[in-house]
This record gives C-alpha cells, structure tokens and sequence, in this order.
C-alpha cells in the first residue's frame, strides 16, 4: 500500500494540471498519480486525493462510483469548474460530491478553483447570450473570457497549501 494517490478525470486539461499540482505537493516517495481514463485497476493508498471537473453542478458517475467504492481511508477532493466560480457554489459542490463518501472515511476537505473553457464554447455562448439582454450577456461572456487563464499560478499555489492542510489532518486522524 503506498501512503498517498492522486486519481483525476480531466476532459479539458485544467483539473489534470491541479492533480500535477498536488502531486508534487506531496512528501516522500510512497505516492503515485493516475489519469482515470487510462486506469485498469488502482492500487490501495493510506489517503486519496480525488480530483473531477464539475458538470451540470456535480461530478460524473464514475466519480460518484469511486467514492463509495473507498472504504476507512482519507480522501480529499478537487475539482475545476469554468462558470459558477463564487465561494458559495463551490460550497454547494462539496457537499453534494462529498454525500457519496462512506462515513468510515476521514474526509480531509475539498479545494475547488476555476478552469477555462475551450475557445470552442465561446461561440455558442455568444450564440446564446445574443437571445438574452445585453447585461445578463455581458455579465455571462465576462465570466467566461475571466476563466481564460485559470487554473492559474495562484489557482495551483493554492492547491498547494490544500495539500499541507490535508496532511495536517491526516496527522491527528486514524486511517489505514
């Protein structure tokens, strides 16, 4: 069993350059990142680290699958999200993803940030802001040129300091 494992899905890049984040944030050498969508089988961890892009207001599935699949371990969790980016939202996340960890596990927290979205959208966010009025568009189209450079260097200093709260816990708590 190795002490700590950093498991992600990332469909557009910005969670997967958190997970690259947390990774390096963790000590020693007992640690091992996995992409989701290249995994067969996962080894066992003292504490997991489990990281998702946000869709719809939650996780996918397979996500929600893992979860409850983990039992008297620490997870923390990650994700990115493009819009919705107020504390008050994220909040919302966190609860709702963190309903499908067994109650034998520690959960440690999670940290949320914002991530961009592909210039692809864009288009059809003008497409669609151009039936709403000119403030709800505006307001919608500089929320999503604002997502343009997250995660950014703060976003992943962050993510950063998350780690070391993580192991804070994990300190004074008893997991397998």
């Amino acid at each position: 069993m190795i002490n700590y494992l950093v498991l992600y899905e990332s469909l557009s890049g910005n969670t997967k350059k958190v997970a690259t984040e947390i990774f390096s944030s963790l000590p020693g050498n007992s640690k091992d990142i996995i992409d989701l969508s290249e995994c067969t089988s996962l080894p066992e961890a003292r504490v997991y680290f489990i990281g998702f892009g946000i869709y719809y207001g939650s996780c996918h599935l397979e996500i929600n699958s893992l979860l409850s699949s983990i039992s008297k371990k620490a997870i923390a969790l990650f994700a990115t999200c493009s819009m919705g980016n107020s504390d008050e939202y994220k909040k919302h996340i966190a609860q709702t993803v963190s309903a499908w960890i067994e109650d034998d596990n520690v959960y440690l927290g999670a940290f949320i940030c914002q991530g961009k979205i592909p210039m692809s959208l864009r288009c059809k966010c003008e497409h669609f802001c151009s039936s709403m009025g000119k403030g709800s568009s505006r307001a919608l189209l500089k929320a999503f040129d604002s997502a343009l450079t997250h995660p950014d260097r703060k976003d992943l200093e962050d993510a950063s300091s998350f780690v070391k709260k993580c192991l804070e816990i994990t300190k004074n708590s008893q997991v397998s």
